[in-house]
């Protein structure tokens, strides 16, 4: 039994009319329905490993606003909070859709991918991309054909919540760079008497034999600062030396790391995230570390 010959509402290989009306009206709903979030494409900071689709170090450096509909309207979908013997979890997991054709005038990629973050500043939280369905045909079974570029209208992506692990976010927006700055990890320099200027937040500072940023051989973002006393930074590059003046970019203050505060030394016990050292201060009141063997027979 044969359809219509003058009603074909499957053409192949092209787009229609009605094809693209459809598409329009699924934009504008997502555009009234949805959400103002910010898409933010990963890049490698070094050469990628082919065989396991990872790179050591992920970097995120822009963002692109754009607009997108929350599919989980009742709440989240995932485990939820989770307890194991590794601590609290938190495995919250959504699903959000996203017009193809926007996508692709707003970002700079051809589509969505595994391993992109998408920041929503509702919640104001992270979300990375886990799987991207391109073929959502839920409330839509195929109308009018399978739509633009041999497929539906929007992409479903699939995300879990971001955990972060010392990737460098830096794309320029202050409200999302502002928000994962007191996730590095950070080191804490003491400061000899004699220095001279007020560091500021988020500025670069630097060791140089020259007193150049040129010719600099560490450098750092500064997290905090106490009058003359100590320098809070993060996202470290390179090796700061000991009783070596340290110099602020944009402040122009200089100040030498007291001796205390070498790299042998330097930790980030003060890091709200880190429980090292709270576990093994309680551990040493239980195991003496002080016999050879404090797991075994001497």
């Amino acid at each position: 039994m044969a359809t219509n010959f003058y009603f074909n509402n499957f053409p192949a290989n092209q787009v229609t009319s009605e094809q693209l009306l459809v598409e329009d009206l699924v934009i504008e709903s997502l555009g009234i329905n949805g959400m103002d979030v910010y898409y933010m494409p990963r890049s490698s900071g070094d050469s990628e490993d082919l065989l396991y689709g990872e790179d050591t170090l992920k970097q995120y450096t822009s963002s692109y606003p754009i607009e997108m509909y929350l599919e989980n309207v009742t709440g989240m979908d995932g485990e939820g909070d989770f307890m194991s013997k590794f601590g609290l979890e938190i495995r919250d997991e959504l699903t959000l859709l996203v017009s193809r054709r926007r996508f692709a005038s707003t970002v700079n990629q051809i589509r969505p991918f595994e391993g992109d973050l998408i920041y929503i500043p509702l919640i104001e939280n992270f979300f990375e991309i886990t799987f991207v369905e391109n073929e959502n045909n839920q409330a839509m079974f195929y109308t009018l054909g399978r739509g633009r570029g041999g497929n539906v209208y929007v992409y479903a992506l699939k995300m879990k919540q971001f955990v972060f692990s010392n990737e460098l976010i830096l794309t320029g927006n202050a409200e999302i760079d502002g928000q994962i700055i007191d996730s590095y990890p950070r080191t804490r320099f003491t400061l000899k008497s004699g220095g001279s200027g007020v560091y500021v937040a988020d500025e670069i500072v630097y060791q140089s034999a020259d007193t150049t940023y040129a010719n600099s051989s560490a450098e750092a973002t500064v997290h905090d600062y106490v009058i003359g006393s100590s320098l809070d930074v993060y996202r470290l590059s390179g090796d700061f030396t000991a009783n070596s003046f340290v110099y602020g970019v944009t402040s122009g203050a200089a100040w030498r790391i007291n001796t205390e505060s070498d790299t042998a030394t330097m930790d980030n016990a003060f890091e709200d995230i880190i429980d090292n050292n709270r576990i093994e201060g309680e551990a040493d009141n239980v195991i003496d570390f002080t016999e050879h063997n404090p797991f075994g027979e001497p």
